[in-house]
């Protein structure tokens, strides 16, 4: 039973390199390659930075306003452009499904851990451009931002997956979906602070849980920034309860999916 297990693993591990090879040739096969899928999301996220920071100047509830921006700009993008690209994980993987050793969640783990390798490096990059800006940075509990920033990615993964699976049975949704996510960047705290709401309307953004993922890594980073309306419990609470969610939807209709 044992040698079973372990010939199973060794053969999912090496269906997940060969899609995570072809997701690579497919998705960054022109004259940049690979190199364009760090630059571009760096590219949006540090000049909508930065024209904030020209217009607005000063700081946001202590943070520079170059940093809280970029802040917000990072979470958000962590979840939209994954949800978009990797919840059609399953339909572009679907000639695969004729080889029995390929399952659907192979390739949306593969999709996403593309997504989660680029969003690690465009940070890597807007912490190197901080510090070359010589812009006052803090990190005052790097502990609470490693937690916020997987418990983001479980979210991020669990809602690719309803979506995909939904995508698989009603592919119009797969139009909508662009519209569904954009009002994200309005009502996420990413362009202001949830301190800049008066309190008695605190409840019609804090439904949302991309509100407590940017406000809390904003104060994982500087605690002066206070964390006021916001809670890790209720962000976690919906992280899981997706991610159950997510097993438990694939679990009924994986053979759907296969078959469709």
């Amino acid at each position: 039973m044992k040698v079973s297990i372990r010939k199973q693993l060794n053969v999912w591990k090496s269906v997940l390199f060969a899609l995570f090879l072809r997701e690579l040739q497919s998705q960054f096969n022109d004259k940049l390659g690979l190199a364009w899928a760090f630059i571009e999301p760096f590219a949006f996220i540090f000049g909508l930075s930065y024209m904030r920071s020209m217009m607005g100047g000063g700081d946001v509830h202590s943070i520079p306003v170059f940093v809280f921006m970029m802040i917000g700009m990072i979470s958000i993008q962590s979840f939209i452009t994954p949800i978009n690209s990797t919840s059609a994980a399953f339909k572009r993987n679907r000639p695969l499904y004729a080889f029995r050793q390929v399952q659907p969640i192979s390739g949306l783990l593969v999709s996403c851990f593309i997504e989660f390798t680029i969003k690690l490096v465009v940070i890597i990059l807007a912490s190197v451009a901080l510090y070359l800006l010589k812009t006052p940075t803090h990190l005052d509990d790097p502990l609470l931002l490693i937690a916020i920033y997987l418990t983001l990615w479980v979210f991020t993964f669990s809602a690719s997956c309803i979506l995909g699976i939904i995508t698989a049975y009603v592919p119009e949704v797969n139009k909508i979906t662009g519209l569904l996510t954009r009002p994200l960047f309005f009502i996420s705290c990413t362009f202001f602070s949830l301190q800049d709401i008066p309190m008695e309307y605190w409840h019609y953004l804090t439904w949302n849980p991309l509100v407590h993922f940017i406000e809390l890594a904003r104060f994982a980073c500087f605690e002066s920034y206070g964390d006021q309306g916001v809670s890790f419990s209720y962000a976690l609470a919906n992280a899981f309860t997706a991610f159950f969610f997510a097993v438990c939807l694939y679990h009924l209709t994986w053979k759907g999916i296969l078959s469709r």
